[in-house]
């Protein structure tokens, strides 16, 4: 199963390092039942989007917490791992939402998602907006979706030592 790990780039460095994603458990997205039962008129691809836009708005809640110590650019990892291995979140806000109960070993990241450079503006005012948009603000709730206007570039896994300036 495919699973988008919602990530920041110093995470992803401390990934690198460790030769895993982790520590579990991991919260990540995927297409449950649940998300191709609510979303019933899309194929395998745009249900993977919904996933993946999921994570990335995870990311987006990372980097808030980190405080401005991870620069400002969404990243999604995409990792595959057995079914087995995943269990499905329940309730209406979890349609994609999953849970991986052991570190997941680089060996398996099939690709990593990370926000252009030109993304960082909106990115970082939809940081910025996040609490106000969590309370009901409709501009700050604009001011968020907007960072999803950009579209997170694609990396293969030998690329990420150079997305990581390594």
């Amino acid at each position: 199963m495919r699973v988008y790990l919602p990530c920041t780039l110093p995470a992803l460095a401390a990934a690198v390092k460790a030769g895993e994603m982790g520590p579990a458990p991991l919260t990540g997205y995927a297409v449950t039942p649940a998300l191709t039962e609510w979303y019933a008129s899309g194929d395998t691809e745009e249900l993977e989007y919904v996933a993946l836009t999921e994570a990335a708005r995870a990311s987006l809640r990372l980097l808030a917490a980190a405080g401005g110590e991870a620069p400002p650019r969404r990243v999604v990892v995409a990792v595959e791992v057995p079914d087995r291995e995943v269990s499905a979140g329940v309730g209406i806000e979890e349609r994609g939402r999953v849970r991986l109960a052991e570190p997941v070993p680089l060996a398996k990241v099939a690709a990593v998602h990370v926000d252009d450079h030109d993304a960082v503006a909106d990115v970082e005012a939809a940081i910025a907006a996040l609490p106000a948009s969590d309370a009901g603000d409709d501009d700050a709730k604009f001011t968020v979706d907007g960072a999803e206007a950009h579209e997170l570039m694609w990396y293969a896994t030998q690329e990420i030592p150079d997305l990581l300036g390594t």
